[in-house]
């Protein structure tokens, strides 16, 4: 897959263009270089993007053939437990939902540096944020198909104790199956309030004071308070 990538919420989303300039230098034991294998299987190609968190290379699994996208924690970040906390959460959330429109987590492990990472599917297609500044306003029959598939991933969230904080449309993503029909994926399960059904206690790592999410796609509820929400928000 060519072209421009860019991280909404920390999540691969692909556009148009050239890849982005990365501000952060590759260290063999925090981040790996280009050529480099990591676990004796993942050749890294290239950086596809960077958010605040997170910076993001297309690889290639060498055993099956496969390319994929790894995902890392920056490592100026890695020393702060609550943000690694916050990012293996978001692999071990979203592994966990078995619904093909959740992108898939393939793997998640730590770098000999203790900088963390996922190893996630590699997706062809565009974020709805940009779909929507290319094609404008989507047809209704279509735009209800697309909020069906993404309902569908939401659907499972809160039976596993999990509430999604971040939806907006830099969080769906369009890709296409084999057959070429559409399949919407949420992204970005790495805000996501987990708690723990049986006791309804929460495993949030973030403090009542902070506002998790977008505001201009927030709940008047999660506005409150993000870590008192539940899946009705």
């Amino acid at each position: 897959m060519s072209g421009k990538v860019k991280l909404e919420s920390d999540i691969l989303v692909t556009l148009g263009g050239a890849p982005p300039a990365v501000s952060h230098m590759a260290n063999a034991d925090l981040i790996p270089a280009v050529d480099e294998v990591l676990a004796d299987k993942y050749r890294i190609e290239r950086v596809l993007g960077q958010g605040g968190m997170g910076i993001v290379f297309a690889a290639m699994h060498l055993n099956l053939d496969e390319r994929v996208a790894i995902k890392f924690l920056l490592p100026e970040l890695s020393s702060d437990p609550a943000l690694v906390a916050r990012f293996l959460r978001e692999g071990r959330a979203a592994i966990k939902i078995r619904s093909e429109h959740v992108v898939k987590v393939l793997d998640v492990a730590t770098m000999p540096g203790g900088t963390p990472y996922m190893v996630m599917e590699y997706l062809h297609g565009r974020n709805f944020e940009e779909l929507l500044e290319v094609q404008g306003r989507l047809p209704a029959e279509l735009a209800v198909d697309h909020l069906l598939q993404a309902t569908e991933a939401l659907a499972e969230a809160p039976a596993l104790g999990m509430v999604h904080r971040d939806l907006k449309p830099a969080n769906l993503f369009l890709a296409h199956r084999a057959d070429g029909s559409p399949s919407v994926k949420v992204l970005d399960f790495g805000i996501t309030k987990v708690v723990d059904p049986k006791n309804a206690a929460p495993f949030d790592v973030t403090k009542t004071s902070i506002v998790m999410g977008s505001p201009r796609y927030m709940s008047p509820e999660q506005m409150r308070s993000s870590r008192t929400i539940d899946a009705r928000a």
